[in-house]
């Protein structure tokens, strides 16, 4: 349509110095159907600026050669293939290019923060293995759910596990009822069996079940946050941890301390006073097992989530301990002597503080 009125409005021109000019010149005048083209594609181009250019390196310096009245705007010879970091007849977009617009560049920078956000996370419960657990104080032979916690879109090298038996979860849903009835009316809990308890389609449909079950209260924002929905994850592997450090047994008190931070770090739960106990532990058997610097981590981490809380029982055992550790390996320690040395100036017995692995040792697990 453009092209039209344009070779409309150079016969009307042409009409008016038909009079001074030879009778062949209105011939002259005609543009052929190219040079249409080319004119209505330079008016696109105008008007497309600061959209993405489908353009390549070759195309641009056809169109620079051929547009001669926008030579004060060219830019300086690129080689070939050198422009915007393409080769030739590679897509670039003009937010890359000089020219490019501002509303380009803010729209691919929308779509790069955005495109890690696009679905939203959620945490499935996997049963993965059934097993049987001989007990001689025990006339029933209870069975042992391992079922790990996936965040799905995410591939996990450690997973966080838990391992439950039948008992535990009738504990959870007995508890759950009591306090939350109105949420827990629609949940359904599976019926033990007394009879063909072990065989294997009897215990495909429990794991599901109980699949099933995690995942529906996990879908209740208030039951997802409450402590007895917590507790059972995570707070076993907190007992045993704890357990297993007082008796010097840091190796496996490690890898339990390890799952119990994975398990808080699934449910979302990192700035709990449960999380800071286990990078206690953590710090404690790293540092135990000459493993210094992953130790200086677990006290950094720490003191980041301790950083707006003016007092705290483990500020002052965690920030004598990072000193300690930021001395063993050369790393920088002088913000957390400020913060010490603030701390005695408002009164606090730093001198007095128990040391990390005390604090773990004395804390209560119930």
């Amino acid at each position: 349509m453009a092209a039209r009125i344009l070779h409309r409005l150079r016969h009307a021109l042409a009409g008016e110095g038909g009079r001074e000019e030879p009778a062949g010149g209105g011939e002259a005048e005609d543009c052929p159907e190219s040079s249409e083209l080319e004119d209505d594609t330079e008016g696109l181009s105008t008007r497309l600026s600061g959209t993405l250019s489908f353009t390549s390196h070759e195309d641009e310096e056809e169109e620079e050669e051929g547009d001669g009245a926008s030579e004060e705007l060219e830019e300086p010879p690129q080689a070939p293939g050198a422009a915007a970091g393409t080769e030739d007849g590679e897509w670039v977009s003009a937010a890359e290019r000089p020219g490019g617009s501002l509303l380009t560049r803010q729209l691919q920078e929308l779509w790069r923060r955005s495109r890690g956000s696009l679905a939203p996370q959620r945490l499935l419960f996997e049963v993965t293995s059934a097993s049987v657990v001989s007990e001689r104080s025990s006339k029933y032979v209870p069975q042992l759910y391992t079922i790990y916690l996936i965040r799905s879109g995410q591939f996990d090298k450690a997973p966080a596990t838990i391992a439950r038996r039948y008992s535990d979860f009738e504990q959870l849903n007995r508890r759950l009822r009591c306090r939350f009835s109105c949420d827990m009316a629609s949940v359904a809990f599976p019926r033990k069996r007394l009879r063909r308890n072990f065989t294997a389609e009897t215990i495909a449909k429990r794991s599901r079940a109980f699949e099933q079950f995690l995942s529906h209260l996990y879908s209740i924002d208030e039951i997802r946050r409450s402590p007895e929905f917590l507790e059972f994850f995570f707070l076993p592997d907190l007992q045993a941890a704890q357990r297993l450090t007082c008796t010097g047994m840091y190796r496996e008190a490690l890898a339990t301390w390890a799952n119990a931070y994975r398990l808080q770090d699934r449910l979302g739960v990192c700035s709990s006073g449960r999380f800071l106990l286990t990078l206690a532990g953590l710090a404690v058997c790293h540092q135990e097992l000459d493993q210094l610097s992953e130790a200086h981590g677990c006290c950094e981490q720490a003191l980041q989530l301790l950083e707006a809380q003016g007092s705290h029982p483990l500020l002052g055992p965690f920030l004598q301990a990072h000193i300690h550790l930021a001395w063993k390996v050369g790393k920088d320690k002088r913000r957390s002597e400020a913060r010490l040395q603030d701390l005695w100036e408002a009164g606090l017995p730093v001198q007095q503080q128990p040391s990390l692995k005390e604090c773990l040792i004395k804390e209560p697990l119930e």
